[in-house]
């Protein structure tokens, strides 16, 4: 079975204070953008403009049913929020973006990803596999979904934080999603 490396690198703004990471790019013909959580059908920037604009249509263009990747990006940097996934190579169980069916061939080198932003203490996981192969780099516990863990990483101490799916496969509400979202955004200021 053929495997896939990841398509983007990993975006790391030079003040960042926040790792988000999830588990693997869908197939790109699921995108409607080249960054980050590019599945119109996913709501990780929905969520981000409710909490930072009480509008979750901030982020889409919505004539044009994509994202806006130049006001997602210039949003990150300006929130100091780190981007890349927890697998730098995968191979697709079946031809889904689904986490179920996706095996992590080479993880990614988290702790070399964290040395390009040394602002960064709070790493976040936005899903259960992304959680899961976070605390198994790091031979941690894997903190229930909206809470987070202490860590320490080459001496340095860090919030390990596990929030809920933005894939709306994930069966959770967007506006309680967003709750989730919001205590990490408001405990990492």
């Amino acid at each position: 079975m053929q495997t896939e490396k990841h398509p983007l690198q990993p975006f790391l703004p030079e003040k960042a204070k926040i790792l988000m990471l999830g588990s693997f790019p869908p197939k790109r013909e699921r995108w409607s953008m080249d960054f980050f959580y590019p599945n119109r059908i996913n709501d990780m920037w929905r969520i981000m403009g409710i909490l930072f604009f009480d509008d979750k249509h901030h982020f889409e263009i919505l004539e044009e049913k994509r994202f806006d990747r130049e006001k997602i990006t210039a949003f990150c940097n300006k929130q100091g929020i780190a981007l890349y996934d927890t697998a730098c190579e995968v191979r697709r169980l079946k031809d889904n973006a689904s986490d179920k069916f996706l095996e992590i061939v080479t993880p990614t080198d988290l702790p070399s990803l964290l040395t390009h932003i040394p602002h960064c203490d709070n790493i976040v996981a936005t899903g259960e596999k992304a959680a899961t192969t976070i605390a198994e780099t790091f031979g941690c516990e894997t903190p229930n979904v909206g809470n987070c863990v202490e860590l320490t990483i080459d001496g340095k101490h860090y919030n390990f934080w596990r929030m809920p799916s933005s894939s709306r496969a994930y069966p959770l509400a967007l506006e309680k999603k967003a709750e989730f979202y919001r205590r990490l955004f408001k405990e990492s200021e």
